[in-house]
């Protein structure tokens, strides 16, 4: 079934109309509640007018903020125009960086740096209005910061997740559409090598009909504890404690769900059942390397150490996705892809094809691996990693960083559609919310919310960006 005949399909049989969305989950399961039509313009394949040069903030200065930053400035028609942050030293030392690294091209000297005070967010948007703001926050702060930057007229570039509620997402839907700005959540892992080639493969049908996927965050981060006053362990630490669910789904589920066209055209985000394991290795840990009386022992961890959650499309097709950042295991985020004439995984990296590749694997019994995937590179990588994995590589994250920070300032410079949208941010979050129901429901099944209001069919997929 090609594209076209999957969008007639699912407008001839889908029951969710434009006016009727999931919006929470009460009771049992799921409930449906009319949602108004929204009063601004989809976002879905959205230009925004092209930027000559791209006045930014940076909001969050700590390790991945000041990397941003840095990336930022190292390209033709930024200007870093200010940073904040709570800690003065983050906005001096990030703000000396882009300074220094924009010394030779003349941008970046006149950077005004906000700290201090919770609220001076607000108000460097107001005197300093930027084109676009980038925010590298605890999670708590990402939808109102994301909200308030569109609504003082810059577009919103947010780390993951997009926010922590569906009610949060829906607010980050309706301003953007109200205000016609861009809200993208940064999922870099999408711009991966592997995950880019995948994304090409699938689109050039090479497994065929696409079936299932499997998604996870699996990165043992209890030394993170060691933060407990400032950095990521500190404000992250609770919510381990307090929720049970997968908190971090969107590294693996963002480059499977683009693989399958999920909210662009093909297919889209149905049911979601999920189970979290016993909550020990937090606890454990705590009590192992702290005093009894330090904070940390005085939490009840509560988030069960590995989250396993299934989502089912409206195709029927399945995903897999898992979350755990305390056992003692191996890093990875499976990265698979199942298709009716071969599966694509990942960690290691591996493809199984039928009928074989080249002279390498004569089917689909053996994987094309190891020294032999340079001979899959040579005929699949996509052609945006070819283009600027020589400028990025030295980036963040193996190059996908860079090739991320590239795209989006490609994007507003031309005044193109960005790669990622704000429905898929918010689908791709929403695993969390919804996986603590159906955790605390013992797996009851939870509808998606549709952010579209059923316009996700009408969405071109994504293009292959040479």
């Amino acid at each position: 079934m090609n594209i076209i005949d999957r969008r007639k399909f699912i407008k001839q049989s889908s029951i969710t109309g434009a006016a009727m969305v999931t919006v929470g989950s009460m009771g049992s399961c799921s409930t449906q509640k009319a949602i108004p039509e929204s009063q601004g313009v989809y976002m879905g394949g959205y230009s925004a007018a092209p930027l000559k040069t791209i006045k930014i903030a940076m909001l969050g200065v700590g390790y991945r903020g000041s990397g941003h930053a840095k990336q930022l400035s190292t390209l033709p028609g930024t200007e870093i125009v200010a940073v904040c942050d709570l800690y003065e030293d983050l906005t001096k030392k990030t703000a000396d960086s882009c300074k220094d690294l924009g010394s030779a091209s003349g941008q970046h000297q006149k950077i005004t740096r906000y700290h201090g005070d919770e609220n001076s967010w607000k108000k460097m948007l107001q005197e300093m209005k930027p084109d676009a703001v980038f925010i590298s926050t605890n999670w708590a702060n990402h939808a109102p910061m994301a909200i308030g930057a569109m609504k003082a007229g810059a577009h919103a570039f947010v780390e993951v997740p997009m926010a922590l509620t569906i009610a949060e997402m829906w607010d980050i839907v309706n301003t953007s559409e109200e205000t016609q700005r861009h809200c993208m959540m940064m999922e870099n892992v999408n711009y991966g090598r592997d995950e880019l080639m995948y994304l090409n493969m699938c689109r050039q049908g090479v497994i065929g009909e696409l079936l299932h996927g499997e998604a996870s965050y699996i990165h043992e981060l209890r030394w993170q504890m060691e933060e407990q006053d400032r950095g990521t362990g500190s404000w992250r630490t609770p919510h381990y404690a307090h929720r049970n669910g997968n908190l971090y789904p969107t590294h693996g589920l963002g480059p499977v769900a683009q693989y399958m066209n999920l909210s662009r055209g093909e297919d889209n985000f149905k049911k979601l059942v999920s189970f979290s394991s016993p909550a020990k290795g937090r606890q454990k840990y705590a009590s192992s390397h702290y005093e009894s009386t330090h904070k940390w022992n005085q939490l009840d961890f509560k988030g069960g150490d590995i989250n396993t959650s299934l989502v089912k499309t409206t195709l029927g097709r399945t995903i897999m996705i898992q979350w755990d950042e305390t056992s003692p295991r191996p890093y990875s985020r499976l990265n698979l892809i199942q298709g009716t004439k071969g599966t694509l995984a990942g960690f290691p990296t591996r493809v199984a094809l039928e009928g074989g590749f080249k002279e390498i694997t004569k089917d689909h019994h053996r994987w094309v691996q190891g020294e032999h995937l340079e001979a899959l590179y040579e005929v699949y990588d996509h052609p945006l990693y070819k283009r600027l994995n020589d400028a990025t590589k030295n980036s963040g994250h193996g190059g996908m960083d860079g090739i991320m920070i590239y795209r989006i300032v490609e994007c507003l410079k031309n005044g193109l559609p960005l790669d990622q949208n704000v429905y898929e941010g918010c689908f791709w979050s929403a695993v969390t919310p919804l996986s603590e129901l159906s955790v605390a429901q013992d797996g009851m099944p939870q509808d998606f919310p549709d952010f579209t209001r059923g316009r996700w069919t009408s969405t071109d997929p994504l293009n292959i960006i040479s």
